[in-house]
């Protein structure tokens, strides 16, 4: 469970790089909040991180794979591109080369979408197939690895700006993105820790290149070539229909799709909102960050309990509900003005919602896996989750704009937003196959 909370730090952290910290960088460079949300657009590589995905399980690194394993060499890759990019940024004027921040803010989430697919994979197979409470456990001990990283990572960053903000530093951003660097380097550390867990994935593999490979009369390099693509890109996805069935299978994805819509529209504009009502950055570091991964940890565990106890299908329909409940909050803070108070009650809400939410949807998909294609099948069922809350939510600035700067309304339309995922679940509760 500490190894599986590492690996959720490890994929939470980036998020902060291009969520939270590029937003106000731009913010404070006087870029708008259109462009603000569109540039939240660079998240959609995580929507289709299943398409490479394939490749990840098949493909080593030269050298690295040997050394320490296929899954951490993956992500140690990663990793060192998402330092490199940090690098670069350091570098450059926002106001003067906005085009190339975003390029490399999305040469970050590209990375990152990557390590995220090794990292869940690695994830599930350090538990047993079958041990469904234990996967359960796992999902919570990898939302709280991840909100772990993205909390505190944003505390770290937000607190380094500002201090070398009052410090007088004009590039007190750059300055901040250098010393996010050695957080990466401290997990790269870490990692080498986490053992592998041998599956029979390279024989599962084998025997689809085999039983492909008879089908053809003839064995030249466009006949091998194919038997490779279809037996790494096609049997994964001809698994998850099969098992499920057409009908279920395209529920669940749409389920998956529109769930978190809702939170992924108040999460992109939530530190403009914050800064727009007078809270500064080291109130949001307290409040969001700080006070919020407190209340995310333990009720991310208290939500996985929950879902042990009641199964994952209550949990994600209780989840849904509390996510659009607690959306309101921020309604109620929009109207009454700045209130350090209210920041703090809406923050804490939404986090329980989140964290029960996040949990609940990590162990369902989860369960839904074939081991033998486990980055692969996870890789589709959560960037199709992250499609939703990603391509859509870049349009989350404009709409601001469009409702004339009214933020009550705006947080009300997040919160209706949650209810088609709600009735797509509704209808196939008792047909979805999982280990539960």
């Amino acid at each position: 469970m500490l190894k599986i909370l590492l690996l959720g730090a490890i994929s939470g952290f980036p998020w902060v790089i291009i969520g939270s910290s590029l937003s106000i960088w731009l913010q404070e460079n006087n870029l708008s909040r259109s462009t603000i949300g569109w540039a939240g657009l660079i998240f959609g590589v995580y929507a289709f991180n299943y398409l490479w995905a394939p490749l990840i399980d098949r493909l080593q690194i030269p050298w690295l794979t040997k050394k320490i394993g296929h899954r951490k060499a993956w992500i140690i890759a990663m990793q060192s591109i998402i330092l490199t990019s940090l690098v670069m940024w350091s570098f450059i004027d926002p106001t003067k080369n906005l085009a190339l921040v975003i390029l490399i803010g999305l040469v970050i989430a590209t990375a990152s979408a990557t390590q995220d697919i090794t990292v869940d994979a690695l994830r599930i197979e350090q538990i047993g197939e079958n041990e469904g409470k234990s996967m359960q456990a796992g999902a919570a001990m990898a939302v709280v690895g991840w909100w772990t990283g993205y909390k505190l990572g944003g505390v770290i960053s937000l607190k380094t700006a500002d201090f070398f903000q009052s410090m007088g530093f004009l590039n007190y951003w750059q300055i901040t993105f250098l010393i996010l660097c050695l957080i990466i380097i401290l997990c790269n550390a870490l990692l080498l820790f986490v053992k592998e867990i041998q599956t029979d994935r390279e024989r599962a593999q084998t025997e689809n290149d085999r039983v492909l490979s008879i089908k053809f009369n003839s064995q030249n390099f466009l006949t091998r070539s194919t038997v490779w693509i279809t037996s790494t890109v096609v049997s994964p996805i001809v698994s998850f229909f099969k098992k499920n069935g057409l009908k279920i299978a395209i529920a669940i994805l749409g389920f998956v799709f529109l769930f978190k819509i809702g939170e992924a529209f108040l999460g992109r504009m939530s530190v403009i909102f914050y800064k727009e009502i007078g809270f500064t950055k080291t109130d949001i570091a307290l409040y969001s960050k700080g006070l919020g991964w407190v209340t995310t940890v333990v009720f991310t565990l208290l939500g996985g309990l929950f879902a042990i106890r009641s199964g994952v299908i209550t949990a994600m329909f209780v989840s849904g509900i509390l996510m659009a409940s607690t959306n309101l909050l921020f309604s109620i803070l929009a109207w009454s003005g700045k209130s350090e108070l209210l920041f703090a009650v809406a923050v804490i809400f939404d986090d329980i919602a989140a964290a029960f939410a996040t949990v609940a949807f990590v162990a369902f998909i989860s369960m839904l896996v074939d081991r033998n294609y486990t980055a692969t099948q996870y890789a589709l069922l959560a960037s199709i989750g992250t499609a939703g809350r990603t391509t859509l939510a870049a349009s989350s600035g404009a709409l601001v704009d469009w409702l004339n700067g009214d933020w009550g309304i705006f947080f009300i339309i997040t919160a209706i937003m949650v209810i088609p995922s709600l009735i797509f679940l509704y209808l196939i509760k008792n047909k979805i196959k999982i280990n539960d």
